[in-house]
């Protein structure tokens, strides 16, 4: 609509500083953009949603016929038979394996993660910071089959040696107690390796968090008279609390979901071995039962009970998704 001037509203919108108005077709392109662009994101959040939601239906469709069929409680059975008739199939044995593993991992991947990436930000000169960052990423670049090889045939017979240890200073507590099983297939050895496969994650994010410290912060507190390690225990540490979370969480999804790595070193139980509480057991994740039997899948009853497992499975990554989520928007909302 014309003004007084003889100028149009869109002609009269104010440009970037120092360059004057958009001209009607400048600001019209502009908005064009915008739109297009505001479209894109909100399309391709909603396709992600789309997935996740179809993949969740899907798995659920598979599952319910089988679960529906089994004779033992699918929660807290350690029996896994889907050849037989009638099915009984539990998964209390995938589920202990699956999480205890995972715990021991981020236990140990995560203070080294968070510790490597404070060496590298702040206590690294330039000339080794960039070398060291780019050696732990390569980490991630790693096949896991090559991690299953060397856990199972390099790093594994050395940790018989640890068991012994753990095993004669806490033999007493069931978690540490001996179940037969060779050292070099043992959760807690497939567990150590998941810790160096989900460190470059950890230390990445972490790294990147740190570096984005207000220089404001850290200055301000070695002008007080803090220490180094002052400066990054009341500064940088809690400026990162929130990136080291979300580090955590992706790393634990990734030890949650590894298949390879842990179906080459993890010995599962064989017929007639009593399951038990102990990191020094055999066993099956969810991920490796379900890639171990994969040639079994051949009919609808064995493929829905293994669908089952894989359910279990991305509700808990979905859990601890939402977990960490929750724990993030409330340190956010504590420091604002």
């Amino acid at each position: 609509m014309p003004s007084i001037t003889g100028v149009s509203a869109v002609d009269e919108l104010p440009g970037p500083e120092g360059h004057g108005p958009l001209q009607g077709d400048r600001a019209s392109t502009g908005q064009l953009g915008d739109r297009l662009f505001s479209g894109t994101a909100r399309g391709a959040g909603l396709l992600v949603i789309a997935l996740v939601s179809m993949i969740a239906v899907f798995l659920l469709s598979q599952a319910l016929p089988a679960l529906a069929k089994d004779k033992v409680s699918f929660l807290t059975s350690t029996q896994w038979d889907v050849d037989g008739t009638p099915l009984q199939f539990g998964i209390a044995n995938m589920l202990w394996v699956t999480v205890l593993s995972s715990a021991i991992a981020m236990l140990i991947a995560v203070p080294f993660g968070v510790g490597v990436a404070l060496f590298i930000t702040q206590y690294a000169p330039a000339w080794l910071s960039r070398p060291a960052a780019t050696l732990v990423d390569l980490l991630a670049a790693v096949p896991s089959i090559v991690y299953g090889l060397w856990g199972l045939q390099v790093f594994g017979p050395h940790m018989a040696g640890v068991q012994a240890d753990l095993e004669r200073l806490f033999g007493w507590f069931p978690l540490f107690k001996d179940a037969g099983v060779g050292a070099a297939s043992t959760i807690l050895t497939v567990a150590v390796v998941l810790s160096i496969m989900v460190l470059p994650i950890v230390t990445a994010l972490s790294r990147e968090v740190f570096a984005q410290t207000p220089s404001s912060h850290t200055d301000a507190a070695l002008a007080l008279g803090a220490t180094r390690w002052e400066m990054i225990r009341t500064a940088v540490l809690p400026f990162g609390k929130q990136g080291v979370i979300s580090a955590s969480m992706l790393g634990l999804g990734r030890a949650l979901g590894e298949t390879v790595a842990v179906m080459i070193i993890l010995s599962a139980l064989a017929d007639g071995t009593s399951w038990s509480w102990s990191m020094f057991n055999g066993g099956e994740t969810f991920a490796s039962k379900i890639a171990n039997n994969a040639a079994e899948f051949d009919s609808p009853q064995k493929a829905g009970a293994f669908m089952a497992a894989g359910l279990v499975l991305f509700l808990l990554t979905f859990v601890v998704n939402v977990i960490a989520r929750i724990v993030i928007e409330r340190q956010k909302a504590f420091t604002e």
